[in-house]
């Protein structure tokens, strides 16, 4: 298991079976581990979930589909203490979600 801080100082787990999750629905993940992790902990922005999960998303310039962002999806457990539920790779932040924060 991974632990990583986000904006807001919460600790972030990413468990095994949440990794193999990303992995298994999305292969195009598989090396992308460090890239989940510095998202959630440096994204440029956060956008809100439809359940109360979070979305760190980060844009890189080079993944195995070309440019994309990268959304982690990530929920809180509690003040101190959450978990990534899933990760992908989009062509660009979703403009239906509200963005509530923003490097």
């Amino acid at each position: 298991m991974l632990i990583v801080k986000s904006i807001d100082g919460l600790s972030i787990r990413l468990t095994e079976e949440r990794w193999d999750h990303i992995r298994n629905r999305h292969p195009e993940m598989e090396g992308l581990r460090a890239s989940i992790l510095e998202t959630v902990s440096d994204p440029e922005l956060i956008q809100q979930g439809d359940y109360g999960e979070l979305l760190a998303i980060r844009f890189y310039p080079r993944t195995p589909l070309t440019r994309k962002y990268l959304v982690v999806v990530y929920k809180k457990i509690s003040a101190d203490d959450g978990f990534i539920l899933t990760s992908y790779l989009a062509a660009r932040p979703s403009s239906r979600r509200i963005t509530i924060w923003k490097s």
